[in-house]
């Protein structure tokens, strides 16, 4: 509808003035009528990162973090264990990232594992088969007092077909 209008107005006033009179920005005029395609986003191979561990590297950090000194031990404490001994292999990070790609890093505490708890689910056909009520508290006449408002109400129809108003629950 807009479009339309713009192109009737467009060869006695102009697009910018036809995009003002009609109330559309230009942007959203031109993308919608734009006549060549838009340029293709350019597309690269993914390249290795330069300082990432090669597959002898990562073979030789997994057996020392698989070797019998070091079974028992966290990343961190084995790094600082070597690098006490004079020798860098890799950084904590990575010797976590490699253990992470073998599955070998989880939580060690017991998860509480709790089903997935169903909602009750009421379904009424007809009136006076499901009830359900509520409490509501109200003002009373002088600051600090309240009234509490007791109400049943029958599911399929709506009505309420008993209540009661008291001054404490």
């Amino acid at each position: 509808m807009t479009d339309q209008a713009i192109q009737e107005l467009r060869p006695m006033i102009g697009i910018k003035a036809a995009c003002a009179v009609v109330g559309r920005s230009r942007a959203t005029y031109y993308r919608g009528h734009r006549t060549s395609p838009s340029p293709p986003r350019p597309t690269r191979p993914p390249t290795r990162q330069p300082r990432a561990l090669d597959a002898a590297e990562q073979d030789q950090v997994r057996q020392v973090l698989h070797s019998e000194r070091f079974v028992d031990q966290a990343p961190a404490s084995v790094y600082a264990t070597l690098l006490d001994e004079g020798r860098y292999l890799c950084s904590v990070p990575s010797m976590y990232r490699l253990l992470r790609a073998d599955g070998e890093v989880h939580e060690r505490r017991r998860q509480a594992r709790h089903p997935a708890v169903i909602k009750p689910e009421l379904l009424a056909s007809q009136p006076n088969q499901v009830w359900s009520w509520d409490i509501t508290k109200l003002h009373g006449p002088a600051k600090w007092t309240y009234f509490y408002l007791y109400a049943i109400v029958d599911i399929y129809s709506r009505y309420v077909p008993g209540w009661l108003l008291a001054t404490r629950e």
